[in-house]
């Protein structure tokens, strides 16, 4: 690609050539549409504008090695959006319009697909919105579901790198029984305040405790929390966080690993005992935690002393990176190799 350097890339977008379109109208799917227009024409009503019928994906294409491009558990990515739609009352995309669609946006795109060497990947972004008008609060008639694409950099400027968090709780993400395990906008909307007060603070990103009882840990930020001890992979048990296809992933290979995995609920006194703990999804993958503050309670909890990432950490980090480049064989059957 011409005038592009690809290992400078920020995590933001560019325009690429393509996006695909596929119109939901009269109870059914329409035909895969191609289009080279980064807009959208939607009525001024259209549900999405006004009651947040909106949901989202997150993915990344990866070239390799061996000069193909894989994808990471695309059928997983389908799988949240159906429970998304069953969530705020969208209709399900199907699993099979949902692979053809990615894997046709990636080859219309293939260009735009970063070197391996770069450290760079294609990202793909699901939108699912409701688009026919309605000024009372229902569900819509009509739906657009699109699939664009863009090249990314790493998530933190640093890339794998440990970054310090800070404990807000003027602010909750979601409420329990709410939306949060729903990838829809709202729950980010709701995380921007909180977010620049950290920033504004000097921290990478803003760390939640539960909204009901402000005692165990929820999320940092926008990504799934786990923290390592005792040879033990451990991640919040929550009825508000986002259920991350990449936490799943790291459960999986800590199993590998021959670690034990817990779900539960983990009181913020906890922090103190970790070993290493960690950010993880799709954006960063895995970001190291060197430091949560409690500024409330003038309290800091340092996991990272000499502020490098933990060796399981690492570990895990390498091991996934290797299964999505096809370095390591995919024993789970998470990827999906572009023809």
């Amino acid at each position: 690609m011409e005038n592009i350097d690809w290992s400078h890339l920020s995590f933001g977008y560019m325009p690429t050539d393509y996006n695909v379109r596929c119109y939901y109208r009269d109870g059914k799917w329409g035909e895969i549409e191609v289009s080279s227009s980064e807009t959208i024409n939607i009525h001024m009503a259209a549900t999405c504008l006004h009651y947040g019928q909106e949901a989202f994906e997150g993915q990344k294409a990866f070239r390799c090695p061996d000069g193909k491009i894989r994808i990471f558990r695309i059928e997983d990515n389908a799988a949240r959006l159906q429970s998304t739609c069953r969530g705020i009352l969208m209709p399900e995309v199907p699993t099979e319009l949902f692979v053809e669609m990615t894997k046709k946006v990636i080859k219309l795109n293939e260009r735009f697909v970063p070197p391996y060497e770069s450290g760079a990947a294609l990202y793909i972004r699901p939108l699912l919105i409701g688009t026919g008008a309605q000024v009372g609060v229902h569900p819509a008639d009509e739906y657009l579901f699109l699939i664009f694409v863009t090249p990314v950099g790493p998530y933190f400027k640093g890339g794998f790198a440990t970054n310090d968090y800070v404990i807000i709780r003027e602010f909750d993400r979601a409420a329990p029984l709410g939306t949060g395990t729903y990838k829809v906008g709202g729950n980010y909307a709701a995380s921007l305040r909180a977010n620049k007060i950290a920033h504004d603070a000097g921290y990478s990103c803003e760390f939640y405790l539960d909204a009901k009882e402000k005692k165990y840990i929820d999320e940092c930020g926008a990504a799934n929390f786990f923290g390592i001890k005792n040879n033990t992979y451990i991640t919040p048990k929550s009825t508000s966080i986002l259920p991350s296809i990449t936490n799943r992933s790291l459960q999986q290979l800590a199993l590998d690993l021959g670690m034990k995995v817990e779900c539960r609920q983990i009181p913020e006194e906890e922090l103190a005992t970790f070993e290493e703990a960690g950010a993880c999804g799709t954006a960063a993958v895995i970001s190291p935690i060197a430091r949560i503050d409690d500024m409330e309670n003038h309290k800091s909890y340092v996991i990272s002393k000499d502020g490098k990432p933990g060796p399981i950490s690492e570990k895990l980090y390498t091991k996934l990176r290797n299964i999505q480049y096809g370095i390591e064989p995919d024993t789970h059957n998470w990827i999906t190799v572009i023809d």
